[in-house]
């Protein structure tokens, strides 16, 4: 049997502040977005393009956490991807992809500065101290 991967890491800044919901059985669900960008140099003009990407995050029982994921903070965050689909008001068949966090570590705030909360409440990293 072939083997396969799904591991994701992204290195980017948040959009806005995470939001923290409780699941009937009071489990706490996190959610948040990540902005990360890629430039590249346009072949006709010359000048440098850039793009960016949104993706939609899920970190499952880390309350705590949550209170440090602000708009503009720096994070690593690793995990896998999921592909769910729910139906919408109108009745519509709806997909949404989303990366489900197994690790996030703080690597800066919006200003540059190190901020407190990183993997599992430890310390966070200034950016030029981020592993990626």
């Amino acid at each position: 049997m072939a083997k396969s991967l799904n591991q994701v890491t992204l290195v980017g800044r948040l959009g806005k502040d995470a939001e923290t919901r409780f699941t009937p059985g009071g489990v706490s669900v996190t959610s948040f977005s990540v902005a990360t960008e890629r430039s590249w140099k346009d072949q006709k003009s010359g000048e440098w393009v850039s793009e960016t990407d949104w993706h939609n995050v899920v970190l499952w029982k880390k309350e705590k956490l949550a209170g440090y994921l602000s708009k503009g903070t720096t994070v690593c965050v690793t995990g896998r991807l999921q592909t769910r689909n729910y139906e919408d008001k109108g009745g519509g068949k709806r997909y949404v992809t989303e990366v489900i966090a197994e690790d996030v570590v703080l690597c800066g705030g919006s200003s540059g500065q190190g901020s407190s909360g990183g993997r599992s409440n430890a310390g966070g990293l200034d950016d030029d101290e981020c592993p990626f």
